[in-house]
This record gives C-alpha cells, sequence and structure tokens, in this order.
C-alpha cells in the first residue's frame, strides 16, 4: 500500500452531530487537550444550529464549551466538489452521519474524501461485518457499504480506517425493532435463539473512537473491531430475567417468516434490518481479540446496560 510515513490526525473534521457523532465529538475533544496542535472541527447543517430544539440547543452549547470548532456544510445538498472543498483543510475527516442521510451519501462522502486529497479517512462504517454479510442480502445499505470499501481499497493516496462495532446496543431494545418487549416481557430471537449479535453502545464507540484515531504506531488501512458485548437473542432473555427480576417470554422470528414479511413490504427499513440480523453472518465476533479487549479498555456489556438503564423504567413501570 502506501510507503510513505502516516500522517498523525491533528486536524480532525467529524461529519455529524447525532447519536454517534455527539460521543466522538465529546471524546476527540477530551484527548485533543493532551495532543500537541490537535484540533477537532464539526460540520453541522445551518438548521441543526438554529434549531429550536432544546436537545440539539444543548448539544451546540456542548460543542461550543469543548473548543469544537463549528463549520457549516449539507452532506446531502452539497455537491462532491463542495465537500471536497471543506475536506481540503483537515488531514482527517471522520464520518458519524449515519444513514439518515440516504444510502447513496456514504459513497459521496468517500468521493469527496478522496477528492479533497486528505491524508486520513473514516468512513461512516460504524457497524457489522460486511464482508462476513456479501452482497444481495436483505438489506441493501450494507452491498453500498461494500462499495465504498472497494473504492477506498482502489487508492493509495488517502489511507482509511474502518471501526466494526456491531449494533448499537440501544438499538436492540427498541421499541419499533421489536427484538426486545419490556412491555409484554417477551424477546423476539431473529433466526434462532442460538443466533449471535455483537452490541456497543455509541458512548463506548465514542470513547474507542478517540483512542483509534490517536493511537501509536498510527493504524492505517485496517478494519478494527470492538464489541460491548457479542450475547444470543438467548442469553439477551437470561440477562433480562436477571437484571429485572421477572420472567421473559422467548418466541421466534425464523428467516423464512422475516424474509415473507419483507417481501410483503420491500422498502421497510426495520424489516430488511430484521431479516439481515436474522441470516446472522457477519453480525457478530468474539469479544477477546477486539481492539478494546487487546487494550483492556472497560466497555459496557448487555447486563450493565439493563442493570442502569432499563431497570429504571421497569421500576416506574411497577409504580
Amino acid at each position: 500500500m502506501n510507503d510513505v510515513a502516516p500522517v498523525k490526525s491533528r486536524n480532525i473534521l467529524v461529519l455529524g452531530a447525532g447519536e454517534l457523532g455527539m460521543p466522538v465529538l465529546r471524546n476527540l475533544a477530551r484527548r485533543a487537550r493532551e495532543i500537541d496542535e490537535a484540533r477537532i472541527s464539526v460540520l453541522l447543517r445551518a438548521s441543526a444550529i438554529e434549531s429550536g430544539d432544546p436537545s440539539k440547543q444543548r448539544d451546540i452549547s456542548e460543542i461550543r464549551q469543548a473548543g469544537i470548532e463549528i463549520v457549516l456544510g449539507d452532506l446531502v445538498n452539497d455537491s462532491i466538489d463542495e465537500l471536497a472543498t471543506v475536506f481540503s483543510r483537515y488531514d482527517t475527516v471522520i464520518g458519524c452521519a449515519g444513514y439518515a442521510a440516504g444510502i447513496s451519501t456514504p459513497m459521496k462522502l468517500a468521493k469527496a474524501a478522496l477528492q479533497s486529497g486528505i491524508p486520513r479517512y473514516f468512513p461512516w462504517q460504524f457497524g457489522v461485518d460486511f464482508e462476513a454479510i456479501g452482497r444481495g442480502g436483505p438489506q441493501d445499505i450494507f452491498d453500498a457499504q461494500l462499495d465504498v470499501r472497494e473504492l477506498l481499497r482502489s487508492q493509495d493516496k488517502t489511507d482509511w480506517v474502518i471501526i466494526s462495532t456491531g449494533m448499537f446496543m440501544s438499538y436492540l431494545f427498541e421499541p419499533a425493532f421489536g427484538v426486545v418487549d419490556l412491555e409484554n416481557s417477551e424477546v423476539h430471537a431473529l433466526g434462532s435463539l442460538d443466533t449471535a449479535v455483537t452490541l456497543t453502545t455509541p458512548e463506548d464507540i465514542g470513547v474507542l473512537t478517540a483512542k483509534i484515531v490517536f493511537f501509536e504506531p498510527t493504524i492505517r488501512n485496517e478494519i478494527v473491531f470492538v464489541a460491548g458485548d457479542t450475547v444470543t437473542y438467548g442469553q439477551v432473555a437470561d440477562k433480562l430475567e436477571e437484571g429485572l427480576g421477572r420472567p421473559f417470554k422467548r418466541s421466534v422470528w425464523t428467516v423464512p417468516l422475516l424474509m415473507e414479511e419483507l417481501r410483503n413490504h420491500p422498502d421497510d427499513m426495520m424489516r430488511k434490518y430484521r431479516a439481515a440480523f436474522a441470516i446472522g453472518r457477519g453480525m457478530s465476533w468474539p469479544k477477546a481479540g477486539t481492539f478494546n479487549a487487546r487494550q483492556d479498555i472497560p466497555v459496557t456489556d448487555v447486563a450493565a446496560l439493563i442493570g442502569s438503564e432499563l431497570r429504571k423504567s421497569n421500576m416506574s413501570r411497577s409504580d
């Protein structure tokens, strides 16, 4: 690959300040205080800065207090040329905008990153093992992510780093996702009770991303695996029973059932995810051997999340 000495990340632009962007910004800013000449900026839409939403205003206030520079831009509406011009002012760009920006945005951003000539790029790939999953599965976003990887590997001017995190741990308990039904004390296993899934909290991803960005020797052209926990859906039910002190029913949403549902609703994003996770391939890896395990960095596991977050709602249910 590239024989030139790697550029150290010192002038960093983060794209987005949402569920993942805020923890990443928070931890980068914290680490930057200890590192000479490290500066953090964030790209935000004007509408996000001017929003009357109190939670958005809290985030903007936190960003400013942390000494993070706000840069105006629009990942969806700005052209590749416009984005490349902005990116070119930095040595590192980290994509934290997520899929809400649309299925074609990851490729658009990757093209802008390469066109800008930045030395280092962390694409929005904070998720599952797309290579192990392969192409043509129920979730077409995963194919789009493989396209981005192919583009990054086809060149040697910009170093890239991909951080594979598994599913955001909070998503497992999202009522709309349907796996954990706290209201009715039931777990709907995707595929089977023995199907496994790797989970990491956005807060831990923020900590680990900052460690990986500034890690010595510099990480380059590598997929870095992290994990808060790797569990089967059966184990999730066990941990819920133990943590919340009540029995949980277990049922299975089989692959054929979920694929049939998807055929009937082919554009339903949640059904695409359910079917993909039920197939199970590329959705989990052992926690041993991950970056956080090798570096002995503490992370939140499922039992801890149930103990801290879900127990509160469980207590309010029983009041």
